[in-house]
């Protein structure tokens, strides 16, 4: 597996979520790109895309945390079986596990995730992300490509 990935995702993730903690304050905004992207820092309790923010029960800080783990694991092992040719799905799944280690860091660490990536179109806003979603999203991307054939050549037979 691609292990440099990983750790480079985590430390661009940590460092952004860092600088956002010191230097916004919570519900605060700076815009980016009038009417398109404000940095705006919030915490997110849930898990992706704000899924379960609002709802509290018994340990569930714990519980997602637990369910974060065992997946990223999951990947990871996944990830160490593919073989060496399979470049497009060990990159994919290297953005995939960066990311996930990042947010699960931010859950074990600050007890939330930190979210600032405000993404919106008048009043439309799409849920508030950061580095770790990204890389999330772009390796997930990868990975449906490469099940799908993209980007594979294949020879006819003469």
């Amino acid at each position: 597996m691609e292990i440099w990935l990983p750790i480079l995702i985590v430390a661009c993730d940590q460092s952004t979520k860092a600088l956002v903690r010191a230097r916004l304050p919570l519900h605060e905004s700076v815009t980016v790109v009038e009417g398109l992207m404000d940095f705006t820092h919030v915490r997110n309790t849930g898990a992706a895309f704000g899924f379960l923010n609002g709802v509290d029960f018994p340990f569930k800080p714990v519980v997602i945390a637990l369910v974060a783990t065992t997946a990223l694991v999951g990947v990871g092992l996944y990830a160490a079986s593919l073989a060496h040719h399979q470049l497009a799905a060990r990159i994919g799944l290297a953005l995939i596990i960066g990311g996930a280690a990042g947010n699960l860091l931010d859950r074990v660490v600050v007890g939330s995730v930190v979210d600032f990536v405000d993404v919106y179109w008048h009043s439309y806003h799409f849920w508030a992300f950061n580095v770790a979603d990204s890389a999330i999203t772009v390796g997930v991307a990868i990975m449906i490509l490469d099940m799908l054939g993209v980007g594979t050549h294949v020879s006819k037979a003469v």
